[in-house]
């Protein structure tokens, strides 16, 4: 009877040893799953006006990049400002950053910068302001062309 409650005792231990590490192999494999990388587009309407919502825009970008995303942003309105490179020099959003650690973040992880031709024209912005950064010039249907084309977009 001894010998029994013994033997009892062992096959239960091990049964619980063997759940127990069945379980943390499915935890663990759940969080070695990668995250699909998606292609993510940032809107941004707000310029230096508004320095945290700017950089927050940008911020947003650099942090999708560097979970493995590949990104575009579409600056329009006052947003077209924000490539000047005294606005990506000076700019600092509350909380958000700096506009020029994100700025070359981003660049650095291949994003891709396209303006709004018609606000960029209304505000002096020119092809001279835009040289060796990898932004174009761009008309609405672009716009619209990125939003269809990427799986999330955000807009700030």
């Amino acid at each position: 009877m001894k010998h029994t409650k013994v033997l009892i005792s062992i096959f239960l231990t091990c049964l619980f040893t063997t759940f127990t590490l069945a379980n943390q192999t499915i935890k663990q494999t759940k969080l070695n799953k990668e995250t699909p990388k998606m292609k993510i587009l940032v809107h941004i309407t707000h310029g230096p006006e508004h320095p945290t919502r700017a950089a927050l825009g940008f911020l947003i970008a650099k942090t999708a990049i560097e979970e493995g995303h590949t990104v575009s942003l579409f600056l329009a309105g006052d947003a077209v400002q924000l490539m000047r490179d005294a606005v990506l020099d000076n700019l600092t959003g509350l909380g958000t950053g700096k506009l020029r650690e994100h700025y070359d973040a981003i660049v650095k992880g291949g994003g891709k910068f396209y303006l709004s031709g018609m606000s960029s024209k209304g505000r002096g912005l020119t092809e001279a302001d835009l040289k060796g950064k990898p932004a174009v010039l761009s008309p609405p249907n672009v716009l619209l062309k990125l939003s269809l084309e990427h799986d999330r977009m955000f807009t700030y």
